[in-house]
């Protein structure tokens, strides 16, 4: 069977730069933490700060993803956030150079890096849709979502190569470095069809703010009344909460109940992100053979369920980390077989004007629980333990599927077969699609 992406230069270039970003990523997920602990002696409440103050600009998501809607060139969007992520990197390794390095500056570089972060997925969601035609989306996906798993397999080995050889503040600027090979290759992407996001009447007449807010509202408004955007939204929320719940657990339970090394969490983890690489090449065939609705609800349990299996490990120290390695690879596999086929699900039903808001709104909600799960994860392993609380994660995760099966998600065969069909937005604006049925 031919590719669809077959001979399609602008999508390969592109995905050179999301390849050569996403390693880059790997190396300061680890070189960030490193430098609070090592270089600023940060406590443990200071690098829960970090992650959060990372998260903490998707809260705004639905406002940002408003106003790129109203902008008529995502691409250059694209640019401009590769270019601010570097530049917030870069100031790292020269303010080390000085020795002038302060955990301030390490918070200044989270929150602007992810809201940098925000900006590009906002502007992505429209870009994609115009580079890429509806009979690719989930090739298309596969490929992005298997480049992430390598970047995850080799990613962390190669960052700390760098830290080590570098030290952390020197390793980052291999990422700012990827950011800007990111903002060469994608600046020099052009899609088949032009932008379509040109200001509406009602934009003109509510003025810039006004339209914002009004964008973001329909937005928001569009994700609750669409029959398919309003279960995948539950579920993703849902089970975003519950494995974030278990997300900080894990290496807690793994070195201290299964008493397992640094060296052997390692070793599983590495060994355990394989699945996502297997699950995000094998999506596409799973769902031409079963239908991507049911791929959507297969991943939807086995992405949190295995985080069950911790709780029973046992033995010797090589089964302990078989264990702690196969949850992990199944987690994988599971979360690409929910990831890809429900992007494209999703890509194919949002209409062109709206695909920024709708991203942004979703992105609010359901990346803004994960704070809350780690809280409430960390609260929960404190009162009842830390098996008790995986075993909440991996039961309210599953639960997460309860969403999806009365809703029309599971009996979609092919993305690309979703029709769009009038749906009044809750602002009274225009009507654009929401979908008629799943052939």
């Amino acid at each position: 069977m031919t590719s669809p992406l077959r001979g399609h230069r602008a999508f390969r270039r592109f995905w050179a730069g999301q390849a050569v970003s996403q390693f880059g990523d790997r190396v300061s997920e680890l070189a960030l933490p490193l430098i609070a602990v090592g270089a600023l002696d940060a406590s443990t409440a200071q690098v829960a700060g970090l992650t959060a103050a990372l998260w903490a600009p998707n809260l705004a998501a639905v406002f940002l993803g408003a106003w790129v809607d109203g902008r008529p060139d995502q691409r250059r969007l694209l640019v401009l956030a590769d270019l601010v992520r570097a530049a917030a990197l870069a100031t790292l390794p020269v303010a080390a150079l000085f020795g002038a390095v302060t955990l301030g500056q390490l918070y200044a570089v989270a929150v602007v890096t992810g809201a940098a972060g925000v900006l590009f997925g906002n502007a992505y969601a429209p870009f994609f849709a115009r580079l890429v035609p509806r009979s690719a989306y989930l090739a298309a996906n596969s490929r992005l979502s298997g480049t992430r798993s390598a970047a995850q397999l080799a990613g962390p080995a190669l960052g700390g190569a760098l830290v080590q050889a570098l030290t952390a503040p020197i390793a980052v600027l291999a990422d700012a470095v990827s950011f800007l090979v990111s903002a060469l290759l994608v600046g020099g992407v052009r899609t088949d069809r032009p932008p379509t996001d040109q200001p509406d009447r009602a934009d003109r007449a509510d003025g810039p703010d006004g339209a914002v807010l009004r964008r973001a509202r329909e937005g928001l408004g569009f994700v609750l009344r669409h029959p398919y955007l309003r279960a995948s939204l539950g579920c993703c929320t849902t089970v975003n909460f519950f494995t974030f719940l278990g997300y900080g657990l894990t290496v807690l339970f793994a070195g201290r109940e299964l008493g397992l090394s640094a060296g052997r969490i390692g070793l599983a983890f590495g060994l355990g992100a394989t699945g996502g690489l297997l699950g995000a090449l094998g999506a596409p065939a799973l769902s031409r053979r079963i239908g991507a609705g049911r791929t959507i609800v297969l991943g939807a349990v086995l992405f949190p369920a295995p985080i069950a299996l911790l709780t029973v490990a046992g033995g010797p120290v090589w089964a302990r980390t078989g264990v702690l390695a196969a949850a992990e690879f199944l987690s994988g596999l599971g979360v690409m077989l929910f990831d890809v086929p429900l992007n494209a699900v999703q890509a194919a039903v949002v209409p062109d004007r709206l695909r920024s808001r709708v991203f942004g709104a979703f992105a609010t909600v359901n990346y803004g629980v994960r704070p809350l799960g780690a809280l409430l994860g960390g609260l929960l392993g404190t009162v009842l333990g830390l098996r008790p609380a995986l075993l909440v994660a991996a039961l309210g995760g599953s639960l997460a599927v309860l969403w999806l099966l009365p809703s029309p998600v599971p009996r979609v065969r092919a993305p690309e077969s979703l029709v769009p069909l009038d749906l009044p937005l809750p602002s009274g604006g225009r009507r654009d699609g929401a979908v008629r049925a799943a052939r």
